[in-house]
């Protein structure tokens, strides 16, 4: 009967070093997990701490809740696994397919997923203690509610990513695609996302202070609310976007590409707003542009050259002026 559990029967022959467990233990190991998840008196919880499953395919498996503490997994495929509540704390999963697995609730603390395959997959309320997750593949995963301190996601692809209410912290995003990511009502903080592609993200209702986001390309992102006091954009394309009830308090946007923006009701007071591009920029006011730090090398949404002048009427955007992109 164990020898049909979901995945088991793909299991390759080992291949040089045997594996640790042999394909009938497992089977033995899964079938006693999956009683011990039915409460069943005979159930055993799976506990495979710092075993080596290199190169082994667990397609559908179900792990819940299961010990995967300090295991290693290298190029292993997990596809469509339930890992949702495992202890994966220092697991090596490097490489390792886990497309649509679902580790909602695990634990990944200091958790190598480095170039791992992780599209589609649920992480929602995981934990994320120094995980390594550089170039990894996450499009389409859901992270809600998730914790993350000092992960490192160098490089890694997350368009469409879903991040709802997560929390982040200390997080290293550099090189990262980003581009449709989700990070409404999101709390970010003290993180690096240098030279990434978040076109057409959303951090509506987010608080994304003290963040680095200089050279990014953030063209048609929502900020609708959203807290980016501290945080810096400079030389980033940011064109297009809505900052409407945004708070900028002290941001820095030197350089910034800001046209056609939208600013209703935005908080601009100490921002860095020398050698930024706004040319077309809607809904701003002379006291909104005051508040603010411009110099001559600033172009105002009329198309004049800075400082700002109050009352100058060079917050108005000019018609008939085709805004022609700084890179």
């Amino acid at each position: 009967m164990g020898d049909s559990l979901p995945g088991l029967e793909t299991l390759p022959a080992p291949a040089g070093p045997p594996l640790t467990l042999q394909h009938r233990q497992l089977a033995r190991l899964l079938e006693l997990h999956q009683a011990w998840l039915l409460n069943t008196p005979t159930g055993v919880r799976a506990d495979l701490t710092g075993q080596t499953l290199n190169d082994a395919r667990f397609l559908q498996a179900n792990l819940s809740k299961s010990i995967l503490k300090s295991t290693t997994w290298l190029d292993a495929d997990l596809s469509d696994a339930n890992l949702s509540g495992a202890v994966l704390a220092m697991a090596d999963l490097r490489g390792a397919t886990l497309s649509r697995v679902d580790l909602s609730g695990a634990d990944l603390e200091r958790t190598r997923l480095d170039r791992a395959w992780l599209a589609g997959a649920n992480l929602s309320e995981t934990v994320m203690q120094d995980t390594m997750l550089r170039e990894s593949n996450l499009s389409g995963a859901r992270l809600m509610e998730t914790s993350l301190n000092q992960c490192d996601l160098t490089d890694a692809k997350l368009k469409g990513v879903s991040l709802h209410q997560a929390r982040m912290f200390s997080c290293q995003f550099s090189g990262a695609l980003l581009e449709e990511a989700v990070f409404y009502h999101a709390r970010v903080q003290l993180s690096r996302f240098y030279g990434v592609n978040a076109t057409r993200a959303n951090f509506t209702n987010a608080t994304v202070q003290d963040c680095n986001f200089n050279k990014s390309e953030m063209s048609g992102s929502k900020f609708n609310r959203a807290d980016l006091s501290r945080s810096t954009f400079g030389h980033a394309v940011i064109a297009d976007a809505d900052f409407r009830d945004a708070r900028l308090l002290g941001s820095d946007l030197y350089g910034a590409v800001l046209t056609r923006g939208r600013f209703g009701g935005a908080q601009l007071r100490a921002a860095d707003l020398r050698g930024a591009n706004l040319l077309g920029a809607r809904e701003l006011t002379s006291e909104q542009l005051s508040q603010a730090r411009t110099d001559q090398s600033t172009i105002l949404p009329s198309g004049a050259h800075g400082p700002y002048v109050r009352r100058s009427g060079a917050e108005r955007p000019a018609l008939g002026i085709q805004p022609a992109v700084r890179l």
